[in-house]
Parts: structure tokens; C-alpha cells; sequence
């Protein structure tokens, strides 16, 4: 059973930019369990997790960095030069620069130099550009690794910001969230179904990625 017909509310103008993105995210999420079968909700777990709120935030950051991985894989070699317009980012710079905002993020939150710059000015072909995301995703898994609830709630610099360890994983993940949707675009106009709607019915309406 699908919910074909649910939509996310229309935006505002907000003059947060985090909280657009965090509420792009949440609405994305939404949809995405909404489509998925009710049967999977009677299933309780058998404990709650030691940390939820951790939990939580890894889960849907799996989820959303799972779609961009296989949206980068599922795009054909010759369209990661694809522009819509001549004034974007070519879809193998999508690629590269969601690679680039992994390690920034997440380099903040472990506290240690960005190891890895410039994927998006370095890297041109789609093996490597493949590459590079999941290293930057492998690398945001150890942000996660090891965190409490706790330790998750320390304040460090965000862009001369003070935020919580993962408030900071958040925006990542609504980041990486924000380009699935460009990515999304880019398929659709190469005639390509993205990752997310791949295996879902045929369905008129709008606002499903």
C-alpha cells in the first residue's frame, strides 16, 4: 500500500535558511515512510535504542545519502557533464560538491583538519566522482560512530554559528537531501527514474521525487 497522493506543503518565505533546509528534509522523510507498507509500521522494535535522538539522525541520513549514492551511480557516464542551464553545476559537480559538504560537515563535528577538498574542482569521471561520495559518506559514518545523545548536544562553530554536534549532522543531511532533489531533475530530463521512485506504481500526481 502506497500514499501516491501525499504532498509537502508549500514554503514560505523563511528567513532561516537552516530551517528551510530541515523542514525540506522532514517533508522528504515523511513522504518516503508514507510510501512505504503499512505492514512495516506493526512491527515494534524490541527495545528502544540507547540513544534515540542519534539513532534517529543516523537513520535518516542513511536513508537520504543511500538515494544520492545510487542516483550518482544510476546516472549514465556520458550525461555527468549534463547541465540544465549553462549557469548550474554540471551533475558530476553535483556529485562532487555533495562529496565536498560531507567532509566539511562532518570534519567540524569530529573536530580534525577537512581531510579531503575540492572533489567537486578535482574530479571530472563518473568512477571517480562514485568514489569520492562514498568515502565522504564512509567518512560522516564515523561522526556517527561512537556519539551519544550527550556528546551529540556539544557546542561547536558552524560558519561563526555555535551549534550542537548534531544540529551540524542535520544540516548535512538536508544538504545531501536539497541536491538529491537537483539530481532528481537531471535524471528526469535524461528520461532516467531516480532511485526513490524506482518500483513505485505510476502515479499523476506531483511533489514525489
Amino acid at each position: 500500500m502506497y500514499a501516491t497522493n501525499w504532498r509537502c506543503p508549500p514554503y514560505g518565505p523563511l528567513n532561516d535558511v537552516l530551517e528551510v533546509h530541515l523542514k525540506k528534509t522532514l517533508c522528504f522523510l515523511f513522504a518516503v515512510y508514507t510510501g512505504a507498507s503499512i505492514a512495516a509500521f506493526a512491527q515494534e522494535p524490541a527495545s528502544a535504542p540507547a540513544n534515540p535522538i542519534t539513532t534517529s539522525e543516523k537513520g535518516f541520513y542513511t536513508l537520504v545519502t543511500g538515494q544520492v549514492i545510487a542516483a550518482a551511480e544510476k546516472m549514465p557516464e556520458d550525461n555527468y557533464s549534463f547541465k540544465p542551464t549553462p549557469d548550474v553545476r554540471s551533475f558530476g559537480q553535483l556529485v562532487g560538491h555533495i562529496a565536498d559538504a560531507q567532509y566539511g560537515f562532518c570534519s567540524a563535528v569530529m573536530g580534525e583538519p577537512n581531510p579531503m577538498k575540492n572533489v567537486e574542482k578535482t574530479k571530472t569521471s563518473k568512477a571517480d566522482l562514485v568514489s569520492a561520495l562514498k568515502d565522504a559518506v564512509a567518512y560522516c559514518d564515523k561522526a556517527y560512530a561512537g556519539m551519544t545523545d550527550a556528546q551529540g548536544g556539544q557546542i561547536i562553530k558552524l560558519m561563526s554559528f555555535d551549534v550542537a554536534k548534531l544540529t551540524v549532522l542535520s544540516v548535512n543531511t538536508a544538504h545531501a537531501d536539497e541536491h538529491y532533489g537537483n539530481m532528481v531533475t537531471y535524471l528526469r530530463l535524461k528520461g532516467i527514474v531516480p532511485p526513490s521512485s524506482a518500483g513505485r506504481p505510476a502515479s499523476s500526481g506531483q511533489g514525489q521525487k
